[in-house]
């Protein structure tokens, strides 16, 4: 039963997982040189990118970056349909992130623009390789993690420099594969990536129309979790009960209940006749683990949109702030799942970076040192998530993909040219001519 409930979880659980609460640990490069001298170590089973020079302020800064991204990015999927929402902002960042390390001129600045990256290349690097760090520990009592990885067409000339950075950074591992002469094989073999790094979750990122034998290169990146809460919902309190649409009408989902007499949850109450506007709810449910939790924001009188219209990362920030320990609530929320697919080419050409589409006006020079050699022919972005009695499980991944600027097959008649008309049994020519001004005789 498809449930029409439009739902922040993507962004709430994002800023809490980026920012961290100020869960920071000491990155474990300092001093120890550039990228070139740059040798990854071990955090239990993790390798570590080069979190060298990042900083707790740097991080916290890269962080409200991309949650900034993420409610923009919201904001461009809210077309008024009511349909709903789930994606994951970091994993955009990330892999757009890879791509931006080779972008220069405007290309550079459009992408630097919408993702709001910072433009000092050590800040930005070393704190997407301290989040990489912190988002892949060994958690305690719930499973989180991401990666990234870049597919190179074997004979491509791709900078050592770009792949260096991407390695040590962002850990995306450059893998050969052959999209000219083995497509589909290439296709696979990436889908196949993504599907083991996301729980299965998502088993075919990359569609068939998405590459081709004109492929340089694709960008992935891909983030798991799975959490149990903290508090369990008692699955034989479950009830199918009504749901109210924006549209005023009723539907019947399966509404998960929780009498939390026993304990106490971060709560907020802004429905109160003394507050006049941002009139909403706000409820925290932690995961097993505490450091990870799901925020729901609930408006007053069924009116999302207006909360949507002024809902800012600063605002969602105050109201966290202004949260409250508060026992004995009766918690009552739908069981859903969603599939959601976003076509990243449409999305971000919109929200102000054409030009690393655009196969005249694209710059990535800093990935194979030529101007104008390749553009970002698609890009897509998919997200999937369960919440159930149990807890929560998401995953969601983002491709883009490189294609070879200007070599694609084509014959554009727009100068003189001859012309014959054959037989093909004998090869007799029977008509032949030149076309030298095609407006002659019309």
């Amino acid at each position: 039963m498809a449930i029409k409930l439009r739902t922040l979880v993507a962004v709430a659980l994002t800023a809490l997982i980026l920012t961290g609460a100020g869960y920071y640990f000491i990155p474990s490069y300092l001093n120890k040189g550039s990228s070139s001298h740059f040798v990854p170590e071990k955090t239990g089973s993790m390798i570590r990118a080069n979190d060298a020079a990042a900083t707790p302020e740097a991080t916290e800064s890269l962080a409200n970056a991309s949650n900034q991204f993420g409610f923009e990015f919201y904001d461009c999927l809210n077309d008024g349909a009511g349909g709903n929402i789930f994606f994951s902002p970091y994993s955009i960042a990330a892999a757009y992130a890879m791509l931006y390390e080779g972008a220069k001129g405007q290309t550079a600045d459009e992408i630097r623009a919408v993702f709001h990256f910072p433009q000092n290349d050590t800040a930005r690097r070393a704190n997407f390789a301290y989040l990489y760090n912190r988002l892949n520990l060994d958690n305690q009592g719930y499973t989180l993690n991401t990666a990234d990885a870049a597919w190179v067409q074997e004979d491509y000339p791709i900078l050592k420099e770009y792949l260096d950075i991407v390695k040590d950074y962002y850990m995306g591992n450059a893998t050969n594969l052959d999209f000219k002469k083995a497509t589909e094989a290439a296709r696979q073999t990436i889908n196949k990536w993504v599907e083991d790094h996301t729980g299965g979750r998502i088993k075919e990122l990359v569609k068939p129309d998405e590459i081709d034998s004109y492929t340089a290169f694709v960008l992935t990146n891909a983030i798991y979790f799975k959490g149990d809460w903290q508090i369990q919902f008692d699955s034989a309190k479950t009830a199918q009960k009504d749901f109210h649409l924006a549209s005023g009408a009723t539907v019947k989902v399966p509404m998960m209940a929780m009498d939390s007499k026993d304990a106490k949850f971060n709560f907020l109450d802004r429905t109160y006749q003394g507050y006049q506007e941002d009139q909403l709810k706000l409820l925290e449910l932690p995961y097993k683990g505490e450091n990870v939790s799901m925020f729901f924001l609930l408006p007053k009188d069924n009116d999302l949109s207006a909360l949507e219209r002024s809902l800012t990362p600063e605002k969602l920030s105050n109201w966290q702030n202004a949260m409250e320990k508060e026992g004995g609530l009766d918690i009552q929320l739908p069981k859903f799942k969603m599939d959601c697919r976003y076509d990243l080419k449409k999305i971000l050409k919109e929200m102000g970076m054409p030009s690393a589409f655009s196969s005249t006006d694209a710059d990535f020079s800093g990935i194979d040192g030529n101007h104008n050699n390749i553009y970002i022919s698609s890009s897509a972005h998919q997200a999937n998530i369960e919440v159930n009695e149990k807890g929560t499980e998401a995953a969601a991944a983002t491709h883009v993909t490189g294609t070879y600027a200007g070599i694609s097959p084509s014959f554009v008649a727009d100068h003189p040219f001859i012309f014959l008309i054959q037989d093909k049994a004998t090869g007799t020519i029977l008509f032949m001519g030149r076309v030298s001004d095609p407006t002659k005789g019309m």
